[in-house]
């Protein structure tokens, strides 16, 4: 075990000023962390814990926007009122997400930031990782790729981000509101994860010392849905999820938001599935073509072409879902 100091902090100022320094961390619900010192992937001289920080556990809701404190947990969330009438694919993403214990200690500000479950990056042995050693390469470029990515790869790092919630959110449109001591952000939830064109070192858009102190959706989005395609049914990370967010005139398709998850190193709109499918028929000759162009830009690597396959029809069927309910 490497030696560590553990710290409360007591306000979000006090979680800035301690997690600006090298080697210091922030943690939450803590359950990804315990596996990255484990593994050796993180080795921190200070874990600041932000569990006692006031105001940061509250769901509200003010005119049309939901705020979510990023210390909810994740089935305190799921069983809220707001979320469960207001947006059915954010409680869906969180019940098929990890074991109910791990639900009951997860946030939902940490568990969009956990780190990608590539086996080469979580290895024990020494493998070329660009995300544990920067600029040693990506074994998983000419690995084991059944499970990586086929959107927004690069040679330098092939890995899919996990979260389901983070998935959802991104359908939702959701936004991550942060304090920093250079100035907050408004983060689009497709762009808290970091591609491997932007930096393949990194996982997430924060800086030192940056905390999340809210999550904002606005809006409804009762015709939804999430479909979470993984090896089993218990406890697995995704091969592919969908998040559906619609508007319809009975099947009728007048406003679509559709996010895929374990694709790629963030959540992935289908932009032009999106704009497409506007004036058809879920279950229609034009929406399947609108779903096909979806995947126009997907770059397959040796061994998971069949994860286009499998996410195209996992996209259909999550339409069917939402329009069903």
């Amino acid at each position: 075990m490497i030696p560590f100091t553990y710290e409360r902090a007591g306000t979000v100022d006090e979680a800035m000023e301690r997690t600006v320094a090298p080697g210091s961390m922030l943690i939450a619900g803590g359950t990804e962390v315990v596996n990255w010192l484990r593994l050796g992937v993180q080795a921190p001289t200070t874990l600041v814990d932000l569990k006692t920080v006031p105001g940061l556990a509250d769901i509200s809701l003010a005119g049309d926007t939901v705020y979510i404190g990023p210390l909810v947990r994740l089935n305190d969330v799921a069983a809220h009122p707001l979320v469960a009438q207001r947006f059915p694919v954010l409680r869906e993403s969180i019940h098929l997400a990890a074991s109910a214990q791990l639900r009951n200690l997860a946030t939902i500000g940490g568990n969009p930031l956990q780190y990608t479950r590539c086996p080469y990056f979580r290895s024990e042995a020494e493998t070329p990782c660009t995300k544990r050693r920067p600029g040693s390469g990506c074994a998983a470029r000419h690995g084991i790729t059944d499970n990586q990515a086929i959107f927004g790869w690069t040679d330098d790092c092939v890995a899919v981000q996990p979260s389901d919630p983070g998935t959802a959110l991104a359908a939702l449109d959701a936004v991550y509101v942060t304090r920093h001591a250079n100035g907050g952000r408004r983060i689009d939830a497709c762009e808290l994860n970091t591609l491997p064109s932007q930096d393949a070192a990194a996982h997430n858009v924060l800086r030192p010392g940056e905390v999340i102190t809210d999550i904002e959706i606005t809006g409804t989005a009762p015709t939804s849905a999430y479909l979470k395609v993984r090896p089993r049914t218990s406890y697995e990370f995704a091969t592919v999820a969908v998040a559906v967010a619609l508007e319809v005139d009975g099947d009728v398709v007048r406003r679509a938001r559709i996010a895929l998850g374990s694709v790629a190193m963030r959540p992935w709109r289908l932009d032009a599935t999106e704009r497409l499918l506007v004036g058809h028929r879920i279950g229609s000759a034009a929406a399947q073509r609108a779903i096909e162009a979806g995947f126009a830009d997907a770059k397959p690597l040796p061994g998971n072409e069949y994860k286009i396959t499998l996410a195209r029809n996992a996209v259909a069927r999550a339409l069917r879902q939402a329009v069903a309910a």
